[in-house]
């Protein structure tokens, strides 16, 4: 398409997003502004769709990682006919998909923005899965310099070199101009390019208002590939170009008026985007392998169930693993020495590992994403715009709690519960042996969307046959009698501990109930009958804090709660269980009170 075409474009995007903002009385039109010949030359220019199917896997696929210029957006895919000029007029209506921030209610967007610095990490995954579905398509994402600024992108900038992804463009539209101030290098942009070639990328820097200069980047652009441009915040209307106090503020209808008048009239074009090569991708799915044979009684570890889990799982092309430099520990390896070519090492970056595992979803994948629970707090961010997407990833934080041991308090995952139910429409699953860990990984791979496994270190005995049945929302009755005088709920290791106490209540005279809760989130609800007029003890090896004690409260039980308490320190588990009252001891005192 002829550059005075998509100038023409540009210009029509300018007017377009600023009487959305207006009309809207919120937004960010400064930002829309200068990014616009950018976005004009890479929709009319460069970018391959149908635009009747956004699932195409031969699309092209483009990632607004700054997301507040989200009007910009709208205004574009207006001008290429995927949605109607008149659906701008909702913008940033609760009626309307076109959010304030990007989000997946539109079949478009891929994956949620707008928390800065995320874009190029799914980004990156997107990449990824292309070349595993060998499609045509490339990946281009639009980021801010002050984005530029969050170590989430040079993580994912990293592994991007490392894993030479040569269908992955970032586009850094530096306008010099973040929220509050100046951005970390201001007009200095030839830091960025010398940044992003000590990343192993190929760099360019150009003026973003050049549609010449645009055009010859994008006809250069073979990844990992960043195209540095100098732009001009609010670029094209006088009274806003270049000035701070203007981001996030919208123009009154007199500023508007004067704007558009500055702007001048826009012609509207034959704009047309290039359609999407032919392809036809193709996936198998393999019978699957078969589990060990776990034996009651025998001591395995939850989390290498997991890894054989995996493995049973790995026979399906569209899930994939990633690990954070832990598989060795996680035994996510066990999938990697089967499917290499679908395992991915994100290396010690769990928000970048988090970011990617949410691209590979929205290209189809079904991602497993395994490290250390506790490191997962650092990618919470991350975890929570997946769930903003509704993303369908899957989460395996190992190594929870105290009954680690030795390893200390900065190993220890003792928030995981509480993070990840927090996280909208999310499930999380707590296996207490062998058997239920891997029953519990079938049950994460039937759902859809984001589901968390918290499996531990110890080796625990096998407490259930091969053949038991698990249910998300559901809960196991290890022991029961008609004279119960108590009901003690516990997930994980701390089954173990009750089952422990029950035989020594036992030995006293004394029954109890034993509940494996393994579903903490939902939590089965059937436990609020089962409970009724019952002493409840819930104990944990987690913090008290929104963990298990909190779902089982969620049912309106009164309960008794054993949870740690502090910061715990280094030890062998059995002195950590007892230092935190949370194992069979404590159990039974508290039954005897």
């Amino acid at each position: 398409m002829k550059k005075e075409v998509l100038e023409q474009i540009a210009l029509r995007l300018r007017r377009l997003s600023l009487e959305m903002t207006t009309r809207a009385k919120s937004g960010h039109p400064t930002t829309c502004l200068s990014a616009a010949d950018l976005v004009a030359a890479l929709f009319f220019s460069e970018l391959r769709l149908d635009t009747k199917n956004p699932d195409n896997p031969a699309n092209d696929e483009f990632v607004l990682s700054k997301g507040h210029a989200s009007a910009l957006l709208w205004a574009v895919f207006a001008e290429a006919g995927i949605i109607s000029e008149n659906d701008l007029k909702g913008y940033r209506s609760i009626n309307s998909v076109l959010e304030g921030h990007p989000t997946p209610r539109m079949p478009w967007v891929k994956v949620a923005t707008g928390s800065l610095g995320q874009g190029l990490s799914a980004g990156l995954g997107m990449a990824l899965a292309q070349r595993l579905q060998k499609s045509p398509g490339r990946v281009f994402v639009l980021m801010g310099d002050g984005e530029l600024a969050e170590g989430s992108v040079w993580e994912a900038a990293a592994l991007a070199s490392y894993y030479k992804t040569k269908n992955l463009i970032a586009i850094a539209d530096c306008n010099r101009l973040g929220q509050s101030g100046e951005s970390l290098h201001g007009n200095d942009v030839q830091v960025w390019k010398k940044k992003f070639e000590a990343f192993g990328w190929k760099a360019v820097v150009i003026d973003g208002h050049n549609m010449t200069q645009i055009l010859s980047a994008f006809r250069k652009a073979k990844g990992p590939f960043a195209i540095i441009t100098k732009t001009i915040k609010g670029k094209g209307v006088s009274f806003l170009e270049d000035k701070e106090g203007w981001h996030g503020k919208v123009l009154s209808e007199d500023d508007l008026r004067k704007a558009l008048k500055e702007l001048g009239e826009s012609k509207k074009m034959q704009a047309v985007v290039r359609p999407a090569p032919s392809f036809k991708s193709s996936t198998s799915k393999l019978g699957r392998f078969s589990l060990p044979n776990y034996k009651e009684g025998d001591l395995i570890a939850t989390r290498e169930a997991y890894g054989d889990a995996l493995v049973n799982l790995s026979c399906d092309d569209d899930v994939v693993a990633l690990d954070g430099d832990v598989k060795n520990s996680t035994f996510s390896q066990k999938f990697k020495n089967v499917f290499p070519q679908r395992f991915f090492d994100c290396f010690i970056a769990e928000q970048n590992m988090v970011g990617m595992a949410t691209g590979f979803a929205a290209r189809g994948f079904i991602p497993f994403v395994s490290t250390f629970a506790a490191f997962f707090t650092r990618a919470h961010d991350q975890i929570r715009m997946a769930g903003i997407s509704g993303s369908n990833i899957k989460l395996c934080g190992s190594h929870v709690g105290v009954s680690i041991g030795e390893d200390g308090p900065s190993q220890m995952g003792l928030e995981d519960l509480a993070m990840m139910r927090s996280v909208p429409n999310s499930v999380v699953l707590y296996p207490s042996d062998a058997v239920s860990s891997a029953k519990c990984v079938d049950l994460m791979m039937e759902h859809d969307g984001l589901s968390y496994l918290r499996t531990s270190r110890p080796k625990t005995p096998v407490l259930y046959s091969s053949k038991e049945q698990f249910t998300i929302g559901g809960s196991k009755t290890l022991k029961s009698s008609l004279s119960d005088s108590a009901v003690v709920i516990a997930a994980g290791v701390t089954v173990h501990e009750a089952l422990k106490a029950y035989d020594e209540l036992r030995n006293k005279g004394v029954n109890v109930a034993v509940v494996d809760a393994y579903s903490v989130k939902p939590i089965d609800r059937n436990l609020a009958g089962f409970c009724q007029n019952k002493k409840v003890i819930v104990v944990e090896d987690h913090y008290s804090e929104g963990g298990l004690g909190d779902a089982v409260r969620s049912l309106g039980l009164k309960i008794v709660h054993l949870a740690v308490h502090g910061v715990p320190r280094s030890g062998r588990p059995e002195e950590l269980l007892s230092a935190h009252k949370i194992d069979s001891a404590a159990i039974v005192k508290e039954v005897l009170r």
